[in-house]
């Protein structure tokens, strides 16, 4: 499927890493999100019943980024990917997570990952 609802570089501070300074002092994260669904029905018929409603989606992002805790930005996105498909309609996920102020020792733009997960029923 190609449609997609896209949600980039939304910015969240959150207490993500595997270094104490990290689990107490929050830091800038940016997440993308890539939901894949068809958009069809909701295109012609202009309806927002048909689609997903982007804001519910970072509502959803915002919460788990700044309420809880992981050591490593894979669990994040796990997190992030599993409760997306948890709470909407869609047969497929993409999430990105990019540390912004990674703990290394050089100049780094971020550090990141990206995982992509499908719902095992299709998305119904």
């Amino acid at each position: 499927m190609s449609d997609r609802i896209v949600l980039h570089d939304m910015r969240f501070m959150g207490r993500h890493g595997v270094h104490e300074r990290e689990q107490l002092e929050a830091q800038p994260f940016g997440v993308d999100v890539e939901l894949l669904l068809n958009l069809q029905p909701a295109g012609v018929d202009d309806d927002l019943a048909k689609t997903v409603d982007y804001g519910s989606v970072f509502e959803v992002c915002r919460q788990i980024v700044e309420s809880t805790s992981f050591r490593l930005i894979e669990a994040l996105a796990e997190a992030l990917a599993h409760e997306i498909l948890a709470e909407f309609r869609v047969p497929e996920v993409g999430v990105r997570v990019r540390k912004l102020e990674p703990p290394i020792d050089g100049t780094l733009a971020y550090a990141g990952v990206e995982v992509w997960r499908r719902r095992s029923d299709g998305g119904r």
